[in-house]
C-alpha cells in the first residue's frame, strides 16, 4: 500500500467563525458573522467581497485578533489566533501615519516596537521603502506626500516587521480611480517579492478579481460564504488585462453572487440612507 502525502496544511484557518455584538443600552444582539469556514494557503492571494454591512471588516479584525470571535476557531499554521501577533501585519484604509515621523522613522516604527536595534531597524526600512517605489523620499514627512504615496509608506511599514500575512482593509479606497489601479499593480509587484499570504478585503469587484488567486463572496448579514470564485487569470498580471473578456466574465460573475444575496430590506434600507 503506497501511503499518499498529506495535503499542505493552511496558512491561515477559519473555522465556523462567529462574532456576535450585544448593544449595552438595550441589550439587543447583533450577529455579524455566522458560521464563516474557509482557509488559505501559503502564498495564496484572497479578496474578500460581499455587500455593504455583511461583517468584512469585522472579519479582517478577527483575523488580526483585534477582535475576539463569539464562537469557531481563526488559525495561523495551525495556532489559534487569541490576539495580535508578529505573525500578522494590517494595512488600513486609512494610512494613519505619524506626521511629526518622516517616512523612514514611519516604517522603523513597529521593528522600533519589537525592540530591533536603530541600525538593523533603519537597513530593513531603507530596503522596503525602495521596495515599494519611494527611494529617495525618506526624509520627507506624510504631510509632503500624495494619497497614493502614504499608502506605499502605510504597506512598507506593515512588511517590513517581515509577517506570515498581509491583511488589507481596502486600503485604496480614498484614491482617485488612476492612481487606485497604479497602486493595485504596485501591490501585485510587490506581492510578488515578498511571496506574503494576503487578505484584502474590497467593496470593488474589478480590483478583486485583478488581486487575486481566489475571491471569496460573503452572503448579507450575518456573513457566511456564499462561494469562493477560482480567478484563473495567468499571473504576472498588468492592468491591460482589465480588458480580457475572461476578466470580464469572471467580474459578472462575482457581481451576480453579490446581487443575489442583497435582501429587499436591505435596498429599501440604502435607499433611505
Amino acid at each position: 500500500m503506497i501511503d499518499l502525502p498529506l495535503p499542505p496544511q493552511p496558512k491561515l484557518e477559519v473555522r465556523d467563525v462567529q462574532v456576535r455584538y450585544v448593544n449595552k443600552r438595550t441589550g439587543a444582539e447583533t450577529v455579524a458573522l455566522d458560521k464563516t469556514s474557509f482557509s488559505v494557503a501559503s502564498g495564496e492571494f484572497v479578496c474578500i467581497v460581499g455587500p455593504s454591512g455583511c461583517g468584512k471588516t469585522t472579519l479582517l479584525n478577527c483575523l488580526d485578533g483585534l477582535r475576539p470571535v463569539s464562537g469557531g476557531q481563526i488559525l495561523v499554521d495551525g495556532r489559534p489566533v487569541c490576539g495580535p501577533g508578529p505573525d500578522r501585519a494590517m494595512v488600513f484604509q486609512s494610512p494613519s501615519l505619524m506626521p511629526w515621523r518622516n517616512v523612514i522613522k514611519n516604517v522603523m516604527y513597529g521593528l522600533e516596537a519589537q525592540g530591533v536595534a536603530a541600525a538593523e531597524a533603519m537597513e530593513r526600512a531603507r530596503k522596503m521603502i525602495e521596495l515599494v517605489g519611494l527611494g529617495g523620499f525618506e526624509n520627507y514627512h506624510p504631510g509632503e506626500l500624495s494619497g497614493g504615496m502614504q499608502q506605499r509608506v502605510n504597506l512598507a511599514r506593515a512588511l517590513v516587521i517581515e509577517p506570515e500575512v498581509i491583511l488589507l482593509d481596502e486600503p485604496f479606497a480614498a484614491l482617485d480611480a488612476q492612481t487606485r489601479e497604479l497602486m493595485q499593480a504596485e501591490l501585485l509587484r510587490v506581492w510578488r517579492v515578498t511571496k506574503k499570504t494576503a487578505v484584502f478585503i474590497t467593496h470593488q469587484i474589478s480590483e478583486a478579481v485583478f488581486l487575486a488567486d481566489r475571491v471569496i463572496v460573503l452572503s448579507s448579514r450575518p456573513g457566511r460564504v456564499k462561494a469562493i470564485v477560482d480567478i484563473d487569470i495567468p499571473r504576472p498580471r498588468t492592468l491591460e488585462i482589465k480588458h480580457d473578456p475572461r476578466t470580464i466574465e469572471l467580474e459578472r460573475q462575482v457581481e451576480a453572487l453579490i446581487d443575489s444575496t442583497v435582501t429587499a430590506e436591505q435596498i429599501f434600507a440604502a435607499a433611505g440612507d
